[in-house]
């Protein structure tokens, strides 16, 4: 039986919800699993035309939101520029080869077959084993900008609260408010349009505390499918209105570092680093990040190695 064609927008930016789940038993996907899924999608989100909106990675699968961009809205020069940084040349390829590689970046099918192939090889190589770990192909649904995207971000966002992991969706590392909270948006993986141009707010800070009372509205409401947010957490964060104390910002900051290998000043860090990069094998000058802006704590981050 042949499959149904996908339904997509190739003339114009289009937003798409999709869910992949595994073809394997049991919830296979553990915390590190999880970390080098966030790193593939950021990695292919830097290469491909897309905005990420929104994510959230669980045991057996994972959604993504993004909006897709049009080739008629993509330069030569951005092309160019993004063929070079993949292939790691000094100058593009032929025009033929660009045209074919545009129309590749403005896929939604190419981009989530870089991700998912990408974590197969990944995932087989770590655990020993060979075959399919994706069930069937992709799952991807248009969603309309607005009222209809913020809803589902929150459903999206709620994933872990649903499902009995965390009490409240900051909790969770590998969803998007998770990340929002925890890294400080990280690379600035994510875009900060959550379809609510009503808001009429620029400030970013603003716009993820008025997601995050959205989130939390929409999560205490019980549609009988999981677990909600209790109704005594939504009453104190209105107390609060919505906004994290920095003790608060902090403890979600150190839960996101809790791979570090050292925790300080700058100075202290950098020194620690010093003496330790010969050992891990580091050409870098520099290997931290700051937990919090404006504290003065800093974290190298461990390299682990895998199993």
């Amino acid at each position: 039986m042949p499959r149904i064609a996908r339904f997509l927008r190739e003339d114009e930016p289009t937003i798409y919800h999709v869910i992949s789940r595994t073809a394997l038993d049991g919830l296979p996907f553990k915390d590190t699993d999880k970390e080098y899924l966030v790193e593939l999608i950021k990695k292919w989100s830097r290469i491909f035309f897309v905005d990420v909106l929104g994510f959230a990675i669980m045991g057996n699968h994972f959604h993504l939101v993004v909006r897709m961009y049009p080739e008629s809205e993509v330069s030569n020069e951005e092309v160019k520029k993004r063929y070079m940084k993949l292939y790691d040349l000094n100058r593009p390829g032929p025009e033929m080869e660009l045209e074919k590689f545009r129309k590749k970046l403005c896929s939604l099918s190419w981009y989530v077959k870089e991700i998912k192939q990408g974590f197969s090889r990944y995932f087989n190589k770590k655990y020993g084993r060979k075959g399919f770990l994706w069930g069937d192909r992709f799952k991807s649904l248009i969603v309309e900008d607005g009222l209809t995207l913020v809803n589902l971000l929150a459903y999206v966002d709620l994933n872990p609260v649903r499902a009995g992991i965390v009490k409240r969706p900051e909790e969770y590392r590998w969803c998007s408010l998770g990340y929002h909270i925890q890294s400080g948006n990280k690379d600035k993986l994510l875009s900060v349009d959550f379809g609510m141009k009503e808001w009429n707010e620029f400030d970013e800070k603003e716009i993820v505390r008025k997601y995050r009372e959205f989130v939390y509205e929409t999560g205490a409401i019980d549609t009988g499918k999981g677990a909600v947010i209790a109704e005594e957490m939504v009453a104190e964060e209105r107390k609060k209105g919505f906004r994290l104390k920095r003790v608060e910002l902090f403890r979600y900051r150190c839960r996101y570092f809790t791979d570090a290998g050292v925790l300080g000043s700058k100075r202290f860090v950098q020194e620690i680093f010093d003496e330790v990069k010969s050992l891990l094998g580091s050409k870098d000058e520099r290997r931290f990040v700051a937990l919090l802006t404006g504290v003065g704590v800093y974290s190298l981050k461990r390299l682990r190695r895998e199993a």
